[in-house]
């Protein structure tokens, strides 16, 4: 019996790493023999690269670069060779924008989305393609700006005007003085590069559901800035449209994540948009684990209506059924939250809770006991599936 395991992490208690070894220890206690593929979960965001990196071998590669009010800031990128869902070899990039761009990196009293750049974003991109680096992944969320990709942009060589014909800067606040782009050098140092965004975001770029009124709030932002700026982004996006041909780009799903970038994205790099939890399981090549699979195990701290919103164990479930959709999908939870039976028609067939006896919070997350929980709760699940599945033949 073949049996895969993709467990997200048990935020402030495991790692998706830690998690997937308690739940493979209780499959070996009840099913020694079968098969047991570990593989790492990430939907995009924070881990995302540590996750990828540390299941394919890859590296991490250290690099200096402008952080979001930028000061220099030292950061990292991923870099793997593997063969991804195509069957392709290739060296590719893997870089959280967070790193570069995070709102982490803000202390709370200086957050101002005009202030904030995403240049050190285009920083470690460059880093990358002066080392022949040509296959990117990025995960964009969590950012501190909301610069339409103004500094990353300009980073990788494009120059902005402003009406006196003196170039601009790389905030969100510059945003509003451009009159004139010239990407021919960013174009040139991208050429033949293929960019991946995971972005689980459907907003468009402005007005009332755009990356200013919905995310700047909590990047500083007050009502009546945003409303300058997201003015200022819709006049930048109709010139950026202009220049490269990308009619209506602006209102495209997922134009307006992190700030813009989702546009500057797709626009300037040409890049798909693409879910989290998909580009990450296309990078570690899992299609070759999942097609043939008897059993798919997954888990998260907690199971709530959230997770059928774009959380990794739901993505994961949609891309097995898409596969092999014959094969068996559970989850295994931490905790139960409002309306846990909605992932049921996203693929997971059946969740089981690890808490078996009453629990204070503290006790439930401590770490030990937490893998102690998810080894018992595997072993008594495949056990389940084992035997109904013997009765069944």
């Amino acid at each position: 019996m073949k049996i895969v395991i993709a467990m997200d992490s048990f935020k402030g208690s495991l790692t998706s790493l830690e998690a997937g070894e308690a739940a493979a220890k209780g499959v070996t206690d009840s099913l020694p023999d079968s098969e047991i593929i570990l593989m790492p979960l990430a939907d995009g965001g924070e881990g995302t690269v540590s996750a990828i990196v540390n299941a394919l071998g890859g590296e991490m590669v250290p690099a200096v670069v402008r952080g979001p009010l930028g000061t220099l800031i030292e950061s990292s990128y991923g870099m793997v060779c593997a063969a991804d869902d195509t069957g392709t070899s290739r060296v590719t990039a893997l870089i959280e924008a967070a790193d570069a761009a995070g709102l982490t990196k803000v202390p709370s009293s200086l957050r101002n989305p005009r202030k904030t750049t995403t240049a050190g974003l285009g920083d470690l991109i460059r880093h990358a393609v002066t080392r022949g680096i040509k296959d990117f992944v990025i995960g964009i969320g969590g950012s501190a700006t909301n610069d339409c990709g103004l500094g990353m942009m300009e980073s990788l060589g494009a120059r902005f005007f402003d009406e006196a014909g003196e170039l601009v800067g790389g905030t969100g606040d510059d945003v509003k003085q451009v009159t004139r782009a010239d990407l021919t050098e960013l174009l040139k140092l991208t050429a033949g590069c293929r960019f991946r965004v995971a972005c689980d975001v459907t907003n468009p770029l402005c007005d009332e559901n755009g990356c200013s009124l919905v995310f700047g709030p909590q990047k500083g932002g007050t009502p009546d800035m945003l409303s300058e700026m997201d003015e200022a982004i819709g006049r930048f996006s109709r010139l950026i449209e202009t220049e490269m041909g990308t009619e209506k780009a602006a209102e495209a799903p997922g134009a307006g994540a992190a700030g813009g970038l989702g546009f500057a994205f797709r626009t300037a790099l040409g890049a798909e948009l693409v879910s989290g939890t998909d580009l990450v399981l296309q990078t570690i090549g899992a299609s070759k684990n999942l097609t043939d699979a008897d059993l798919f195990i997954t888990g998260e701290g907690r199971l709530d209506s959230q997770t059928a919103r774009g959380k990794a164990p739901a993505g994961a479930a949609r891309f097995l059924k898409r596969l092999n959709p014959k094969c068996v999908a559970v989850e295994l939870c931490g905790s139960i939250g409002e309306r846990p039976e909605t992932i049921h028609a996203l693929g997971i067939d059946a969740f089981f809770p690890i808490i078996g006896i009453p629990a204070t919070e503290a006790s439930a997350m401590d770490p030990e006991t937490a893998k102690d929980n998810l080894r018992r709760t595997a072993a008594e699940a495949v056990r389940f599936f084992a035997a109904a599945r013997a009765a069944a033949f």
